[in-house]
């Protein structure tokens, strides 16, 4: 019928057909504007709701009966977003860049570092995956192993040979008897 209208700034540039695209779009603008200004803290938290709502798909897919994954931004000293008990989104030294880490007995592991949203959502969804199997797996109820059938004792070697033994004596003892009341 007819096409979009167009803004007023860019002719070539359709307008937003949904609210929420426009809503991430400000919220780029305004977290890239105040990444310079000096409340960078804030820009800090900005940008880990972005980052928080473009993973809300993915969340609204995991299985409600599976409580593995407790996501939510806290706003300690370093702002971080949480995916689970071992696992956050902080941003880099420049403020823009997103570092996905995974904290384990050996250390803090970075599992996915980049600018794009796109890139970490990627790096989540995988490492979300990764969770949900080991998950099975732990739950799997093996089943128990049956007793292996008991081995009969092993008799010592000796006893047969010391039975064979005095069974020789006593057989040489008796024909050295019956030689000599013969030869008598």
């Amino acid at each position: 019928m007819s096409e979009p209208e167009t803004s007023g700034t860019h002719p070539s540039e359709p307008r937003p057909v949904r609210l929420r695209d426009a809503l991430l779009r400000a919220r780029i603008e305004a977290a890239d504007r105040t990444g310079v200004v000096v409340d960078l803290r804030d820009a800090e938290v900005a940008r880990l709701e972005i980052l928080n709502d473009a993973l809300d798909p993915l969340f609204a897919q995991v299985p409600e009966q599976i409580d593995l994954f407790d996501r939510g931004i806290s706003q300690g000293d370093t702002p971080r977003l949480w995916i689970d008990v071992v696992a956050h989104i902080v941003m880099g030294r420049d403020k823009r860049m997103y570092r996905f880490v995974q904290d384990t007995r050996f250390g803090r592991i970075v599992l996915a570092e980049s600018h794009d949203t796109a890139v970490i959502v990627e790096a989540v969804t995988d490492y979300v995956a990764r969770r949900m199997i080991e998950r099975e797996h732990a739950m799997v109820v093996l089943p128990e192993p049956k007793p292996a059938a008991a081995e009969p004792p092993r008799r010592s070697r000796v006893w047969p040979f010391v039975f064979g033994f005095i069974l020789g004596a006593a057989a040489l003892f008796g024909i050295a008897v019956l030689a000599a009341l013969r030869s008598w």
